[in-house]
């Protein structure tokens, strides 16, 4: 009887929690824990850019106050949403919601959509300290993920509905649903990373997000040749990606440093060439059963793992591992430095194919995601016309074992087959003549995924007194990053060619996660958006501050960033 007595009193409570603004308390919430390194962080809010949808979300920055009661603003996201209409009283999370699965999904789609909302609920249950229960019973309030038939939507789009009822997020299917979970949890404050129980409230704000990607192909490069990177390192920086919705890990599996893949038809590979690192270090690899893992990972947080050998140069570890690869049968030392171009394949060499298809035909069997990249950049010590006869031979075993090809973009040297994409890497000093051999290529139907190495190479110094990082390219500094537009970067390919855009990080610099996040964050976060978000929305004014935001959460989720004075931190 007195459990029923006391049971009004805190619905009461509950009640007022959610529709009365607490803004002290939800500062302490975002303030959270401190980061690893650098000064104390405090907590501020932004001014966000236009949003798509013909909004401009500058007058919507009084959103706080304006019906949302502390909430975050629904354009304060990162990447920039496509469509957003603010409206209405705000969602508050207490202990009496439920995230529920309807939709009418059946099937597999069903067993994915409750599998993301126990993802849900494994996010927000430490920090809120709610039970947020998962059902498929249907209703009207809590948390809701629905699988739709909104074509519209596409593969990875998704619509978020928020009143003060509700929580809504709709998609035509489990990528979208996946997507907007992250822009719910973004749209929460900070704390609600913490693993530890926070105060709240936890506010959605009113209104309505619609949103779908720009661009099929949002990526990023992880080396793990130059040094090794364990499985659970690979996972953090997954988790990381998954954040701000890119969906293709490319891992460079093989350099003239480190060979990180077991292949069980050439064992001293991994074995052998893979035993050591830049530095010397004593390297690893992964076993079958570990890249089993990393893709599994990757594919319940809606990434697909992209698996790169690189070829014909780059290949060191390689020809260290089997003498019978090198052209003399002589095996050269392992290698530890940092040079590049010294090494190739043995291109006129048949037993050299053997070893290709063997490679290629076990990694692509573990591997369900459709690319295999075959590498192909600074082939110094093979001539142009060796270069050729490898990429034209090369490119059919992909297609053979049920896979597109991929290569850097002098690939675009050699004859790109059907369905090959190249990957630019090229930068502002390189030719006109390779600008151009690339773009011919895209005229002729190569799509391109775009990396140019002074925007988007995350292991570039932001400036001269960056401690870690290589500056080749110059130094890019975090608005340099993200200002530009892959639709119209490259002069003369067509904007159709454009599959996506890709954040490589090169490690002869980094050994640990903490450098990798130190060099990723802040550009990746932009590039991110790049990719993602429409071209309308990209501005440099309004996204420094939506970036400016995300710090509290890094420091909650424990990753190192670069205070990059464009930007205008919290407490700065």
């Amino acid at each position: 009887m007195g459990r029923r007595r006391i049971r009004p009193l805190l619905m009461i409570c509950a009640a007022l929690l959610a529709v009365t603004a607490l803004p002290a308390a939800q500062a302490g919430a975002e303030a959270g824990a401190g980061a690893r390194t650098g000064p104390d962080r405090g907590t501020g809010a932004g001014v966000g850019p236009g949003a798509g949808g013909g909004v401009d979300v500058r007058r919507h920055t009084a959103a706080r106050t304006d019906g949302g009661q502390g909430a975050r603003p629904l354009d304060q996201v990162v990447p920039a949403p496509a469509s957003v209409r603010p409206e209405g009283k705000p969602y508050a999370i207490t202990s009496r919601t439920v995230i529920r699965v309807s939709g009418g999904a059946t099937g597999a789609a069903s067993k994915e959509a409750l599998r993301m909302a126990g993802q849900l609920a494994e996010l927000l249950r430490p920090s809120t300290g709610y039970r947020l229960p998962v059902t498929t019973r249907p209703g009207r309030d809590g948390i809701q993920l629905r699988l739709v038939g909104d074509r519209k939507l596409g593969s990875e789009g998704y619509r978020l509905e928020a009143d003060k009822r509700a929580a809504v997020i709709s998609a035509k299917e489990s990528a979208g649903l996946f997507h907007g979970m992250q822009t719910l949890r973004q749209l929460l404050p900070a704390a609600v990373e913490a693993r530890t129980e926070q105060p709240g409230p936890w506010l959605v704000a009113g209104g309505t997000i619609t949103d779908k990607p720009r661009y099929a192909y949002r990526g990023a490069m992880l080396d793990v040749s130059r040094h090794f990177f364990s499985v659970p390192k690979v996972k953090r920086y997954i988790d990381q990606l998954a954040l701000y919705k890119i969906n293709k890990l490319h891992l460079h599996l093989s350099d003239d440093q480190g060979w990180r893949i077991a292949i069980d038809s050439w064992p001293r590979l991994a074995q052998y060439g893979g035993s050591t690192e830049v530095g010397g270090g004593p390297g690893g690899y992964y076993t079958k059963a570990d890249y089993r893992e990393i893709v599994r990972y990757a594919s319940a947080r809606q990434l697909t793992v992209v698996p790169e050998i690189d070829m014909p140069g780059h290949t060191n570890a390689a020809l260290a591992s089997y003498a019978e690869l090198n052209c003399d049968g002589k095996a050269p030392p392992l290698y530890t430095g940092t040079e590049v171009g010294f090494s190739s394949l043995c291109v006129p060499l048949e037993r050299t194919y053997d070893f290709v298809d063997d490679v290629i035909r076990e990694l692509a069997a573990m591997t369900p995601g459709p690319y295999l990249h075959i590498g192909g950049d600074e082939a110094h010590s093979t001539s142009h016309a060796d270069y050729a006869a490898f990429m034209n031979r090369v490119q059919p075993v992909v297609a053979k074992y049920g896979k597109q090809a991929i290569g850097w973009h002098q690939i675009t040297g050699a004859t790109p087959a059907k369905g090959t994409v190249a990957q630019y890497w090229g930068y502002d000093r390189t030719s006109a003549a390779e600008r151009a051999q690339v773009a011919d290529a895209a005229k002729k139907g190569t799509r391109l995924v775009l990396s140019p190495a002074d925007r988007t190479y995350l292991d570039m110094k932001y400036d001269k007194d960056t401690p870690l990082g290589l500056s080749w390219a110059g130094f890019v500094e975090v608005r340099r990053s993200y200002d530009w537009d892959p639709g119209t970067y490259l002069e003369g390919a067509p904007a159709g060619s454009v599959l996506g855009i890709e954040a490589p990080l090169w490690s002869e610099t980094l050994s640990n996660s903490a450098q990798a996040e130190y060099m990723a964050f802040p550009r990746l976060p932009g590039v991110a958006e790049l990719g993602w978000s429409p071209a309308s929305t990209h501005n440099w004014d309004g996204y420094k501050h939506r970036l400016a935001q995300q710090a509290s959460r890094w420091d909650q989720l424990g990753i190192d960033y670069y205070r990059s004075p464009q930007v205008p931190w919290p407490g700065r």
